[in-house]
């Protein structure tokens, strides 16, 4: 059943045939009540919450064909995208959950052509944190670390959750790089938290700039250049393989002793070595060491451990709400800035807002400037049927958001980039 489904969500994905979905579907309507196991299936609470997201997925895709039919193609094919990118993630927890088969993928979809209405997104759970991919990494629960842990879940946690809700949403772009270097994805975590709260366009008063702060030396050393004048610290993929390639080479130079190559991320590896070897000290928890450390590394390494080891254990710090992660790459209808996307969307599943969101996963973009039609722009994939409905044509919120965009003092335009990068 499981291999049929994977075929199904196969024809999907593929984007190449809509209508031959949509038969397909069509063809299902008559079928689906038939269906001997559908009844027993979704007595589980858990199948059903999966085949009503799917029913609103396959919404989706209908009112897509219908944009298209319409003549409005590119608004059509954005909802085409997303609504199959999201019915390619709830394959997948299907085919994980007990009594989701194809029947109930089939019913779900029948119902959705049936109904032929549009529907508001409706989140899913976070994927969870897979021990395997942190089976190396153990916190020592010492003093410094509990003192971090402290400061993480009191006066920090505003800090730990948007690094939480910002990472998640770069995860699948970067998780898959601490994987392949054979580093943990808590550590990763620990270090976007401790850096810079997960936002890709931040600068220190140092030099130090982009999501894992990179100082322009070391930046240079490990490819992270200019590139037709965008720094390449901004890109969250690009520093991401550098900072995995430098932590394994200060791992390598510190004996793998973790708390010391973290230290060295931070202090510069020479200024460590030598303190190292001045003082005799082992471990990096030796009062010797600690007292020589300036404030900001001393701090720092059990601060990463610490936001490292919440990340491990999420559910149980009120991190794995349900927020529905998937992104889909779209084709912008009309010419629009991230400042006006994000006064449009609005702030629903996100009360902070879409702004940060946007410009992480779209990072050689400004925030204030203007997009042409038809230029490729990455959102969650749960945003593109609010885009279709708010964004574009002759949406009063889509006039609102000119009208502000307008308003702006150009004159304050260095000012409110700053601000952006600081943010």
């Amino acid at each position: 059943m499981h291999s049929l489904l994977r075929a199904s969500m196969a024809i999907v994905t593929s984007r190449l045939t809509p209508w031959l979905l949509l038969a397909i579907t069509v063809a299902v309507v008559g079928f689906a009540p038939s269906l001997p196991s559908l009844r027993a299936s979704l007595a589980s609470s858990e199948v059903q919450a999966l085949s009503a997201k799917m029913r609103d997925r396959g919404r989706e895709y209908v009112h897509g064909l219908e944009l298209i039919v319409s003549g409005d193609r590119v608004m059509g094919d954005n909802l085409l995208a997303s609504s199959t990118d999201r019915l390619s993630l709830l394959a997948r927890d299907c085919m994980r959950t007990k009594g989701c088969d194809m029947d109930v993928v089939a019913g779900a979809l029948a119902s959705a052509v049936d109904e032929r209405t549009p529907s508001k997104p409706v989140p899913s759970h976070v994927p969870a944190v897979h021990a395997r991919a942190n089976a190396g990494l153990t916190v020592p629960l010492n003093t410094p670390v509990k003192r971090a842990l402290n400061d993480w879940l009191t006066w920090n946690r505003p800090q730990l959750v948007d690094a939480y809700e910002n990472y998640l949403f770069l995860r699948e772009q970067l998780g898959p790089i601490y994987a392949d270097a054979d580093l943990p994805e808590a550590l990763l975590f620990g270090l976007l938290a401790q850096e810079t709260g997960g936002k890709v366009h931040a600068y220190s008063s140092a030099g130090a700039a982009g999501p894992l702060q990179f100082m322009p030396i070391t930046a240079r050393r490990f490819g992270l250049h200019l590139v037709s004048g965008f720094d390449m610290r901004l890109d969250p993929v690009a520093a991401t393989r550098a900072s995995a390639t430098y932590l394994t080479a200060l791992l390598a130079r510190f004996g793998g002793d973790l708390p010391k190559a973290l230290a060295a991320y931070n202090l510069g590896e020479n200024k460590l070595a030598g303190l190292h070897r001045g003082l005799g000290v082992e471990s990096f928890w030796d009062v010797k060491l600690s007292r020589a450390l300036p404030t900001e590394t001393r701090l720092y390494v059990p601060g990463v451990l610490a936001a490292a080891w919440i990340f491990m254990h999420a559910a149980d710090h009120g991190l794995a709400a349900a927020l529905e992660t998937g992104l889909t790459d779209i084709t912008l209808r009309d010419a629009i800035s991230i400042g006006e996307l994000t006064i449009c969307l609005g702030p629903e599943l996100n009360h902070g807002g879409w702004f940060r969101t946007l410009r992480n996963l779209n990072p050689r973009v400004s925030g204030g400037d203007r997009l042409g039609a038809g230029t490729a722009f990455r959102m969650p994939s749960m945003l593109v049927p609010v885009y279709v409905e708010r964004c574009a044509g002759d949406s009063p919120r889509l006039a609102r958001a000119r009208d502000l965009h307008e308003a702006r003092d150009e004159t304050r335009e260095d000012l409110e980039v700053a601000l952006q990068e600081r943010d």
